[in-house]
């Protein structure tokens, strides 16, 4: 058990006790840059960072030689709001606690609780409050509401964490889906395309921005991903395209780009071998000033390069 656990635990039980409940004052915004235009301009980073699993990785693909550079690596990107993948509890409590600028939302898959991997998100809590009105967690199954739901073909349990954020400086709100879809059954992503798409239809405040980020198992060209982005009707018998279809914010931006690698398999950027399944995806309206991959260095900080997108979103979306 590390240092980092036993702190991080503490307040990560805190939060997954409490709810959505009032928040807490938190110290005066960041300076910002202000834009002339009136837009909310965001760097969003999406990051599968390999759980911590000792029988399979050995060396420096443990999670306690990994950790130190995970953490550079997320210090160098600097995102406003942070998605993550594959974090179990003492790796979400590492990180809590080494990341102190950055507040932490999320639970666990298997239970709802701490059992099994997170789909955490972290944001910046001198710029951003939590709407703890407006935040939560489904399952991507038939039972989106039950902790552990499995019913689609998935082996293991899917799903979505969600908040929405309040910029302290602006007060303007908006919302991040993060999610990790299955890695083996087609049917199970298609399903889960369609069921994010009608909660992301079904926001409270369906005029302000959102962004779905996450390791989706699926490359660009995949169905579920078509779907999600408004290209295809041809999932999980569906029948029509996504009206709200988001932006694929790297292929907007490198159509053309041969080398598209974020899960290199533990062989980084010359391995010869990899698939881009780690996407971000903003809304309809959005201005994508930047889009990359973020190549990591030996000792690998997990088998995924993360991805980022520096958005901004207009005064008034369309």
């Amino acid at each position: 058990m590390t240092k980092g656990w036993l702190l991080g635990g503490l307040a990560l039980m805190a939060l997954m006790t409490g709810g959505c409940r009032k928040e807490v004052a938190k110290a005066p915004p960041k300076a910002v840059p202000v834009r002339e235009d009136g837009g909310l301009e965001l760097n969003f980073a999406s990051f599968n960072i390999r759980n911590d699993n000792n029988d399979r990785d050995r060396d420096d693909r443990t999670w306690t030689r990994r950790s130190a550079n995970a953490v550079r690596l997320i210090r160098r990107m600097s995102p406003d709001v942070l998605g993550m993948q594959e974090v179990t509890h003492g790796q979400a409590a590492d990180l809590r606690a080494s990341l102190p600028d950055y507040e932490f939302y999320g639970r666990a898959r298997d239970d709802g609780e701490r059992k099994g991997e997170y789909a955490a998100i972290f944001y910046r809590g001198d710029r951003f409050s939590l709407d703890r009105a407006d935040c939560g967690m489904f399952w991507l199954s038939s039972m989106p509401e039950v902790p552990g739901s499995m019913t689609w073909g998935n082996t293991f349990p899917r799903v979505v964490t969600w908040v929405r954020l309040l910029d302290r400086g602006s007060g303007r709100g908006f919302y991040v889906f993060n999610t990790h879809l299955d890695h083996r059954h087609q049917g199970s992503r298609e399903e889960a395309a369609v069921l994010i798409a009608k909660r992301i239809d079904q926001r409270k405040r369906p005029g302000e921005p959102v962004v779905l980020l996450g390791d989706f198992n699926a490359v660009d060209s995949n169905p579920a991903l078509s779907y999600l982005t408004g290209k295809s009707a041809n999932v999980a018998g569906s029948g029509r395209r996504w009206q709200n279809g988001l932006i694929d914010t790297y292929q907007l931006l490198h159509p053309s780009e041969k080398n598209q690698v974020t899960l290199h398999l533990w062989n980084g950027s010359s391995g010869g071998r990899g698939w881009k399944v780690d996407h971000i995806l903003a809304a309809k309206g959005a201005r994508v000033m930047d889009a990359s991959i973020v190549m990591d260095a030996l000792p690998f900080s997990s088998d995924h390069f993360p991805v980022t997108a520096r958005v901004v979103f207009p005064e008034m979306l369309p």
